[in-house]
């Protein structure tokens, strides 16, 4: 039992570890410049070397940051986790919304919601209809109005209204901004990371060919011998 164990083990060239031989690829089926970067610091692997997963996972993403580290400089936290996720092939994609309003506290939500009251028809329409009962009642009760023409009283509720509202406008207005922050910066690290996927699919798919054609190129080297040999 312990021998049969031992048998489905291999040794990783690079890592030097013991890993399961399922989780080993040949160097001759990754990327082309993967493959490439991974003979730079390994010279002696072969096309039909094996190597661990784990091994292809680190230099995928060395592969990636130094591609990035070429076109855009010096790399932020965001090109470094786009690199990380291209590499252990993870999802970069957020529900932005989700998480955010997750992290809200009671103030806040008591602020989005009377931000939100406050710019809807319903508000306009209940504040209209306050205003005019104000008046009406002010204007029936003649001498015997609480708060006869020119409304001073009403003039400092609405100022007051005003003065409480703006403040709480703002700070809804602030945390959406800082919401769309972060949706941009989320669009910003999917962007980056399907355009490197697409850019490894065109290296991908010309390698392919290339292959492809070299195949052809020696069936047809074979075919010509064959047809040599029987004349």
């Amino acid at each position: 039992m312990t021998s049969h164990a031992a048998s489905s083990n291999d040794i990783c060239p690079i890592t030097g570890k013991t890993y399961p031989r399922r989780d080993f690829l040949l160097v001759d089926h990754l990327h082309p410049a993967l493959a490439e970067r991974i003979r730079q610091d390994h010279p002696a692997l072969s096309a039909d070397s094996r190597i661990s997963r784990a091994a292809v996972d680190q230099y995928r993403l060395r592969y990636v940051e130094e591609l990035l580290r070429q076109e855009r400089g010096e790399l932020t936290k965001l090109d470094s986790e786009v690199a990380r996720s291209l590499a252990e092939g993870s999802m970069v994609t957020a529900n932005v919304e989700e998480s955010f309003d997750e992290k809200r506290t009671l103030g806040e939500r008591l602020s989005d919601g009377l931000a939100a009251f406050g710019g809807s028809w319903p508000f306009l329409i209940f504040f209209a209809l306050a205003l005019g009962v104000w008046i009406i009642i002010n204007v029936a009760r003649g001498p015997e109005a609480f708060d006869p023409y020119p409304y001073i009283l009403l003039n400092l509720l609405l100022s007051c209204l005003a003065a409480v509202q703006a403040p709480i406008i703002m700070m809804s207005q602030r945390r959406q901004e800082a919401k769309d922050r972060l949706r941009s910066l989320n669009d910003y690290q999917v962007n980056l990371k399907a355009e490197l996927e697409i850019r490894h699919l065109h290296e991908k798919v010309d390698h392919l060919i290339t292959r492809q054609w070299e195949r052809l190129a020696e069936i047809q080297e074979l075919q010509i011998e064959l047809l040599q040999e029987r004349r």
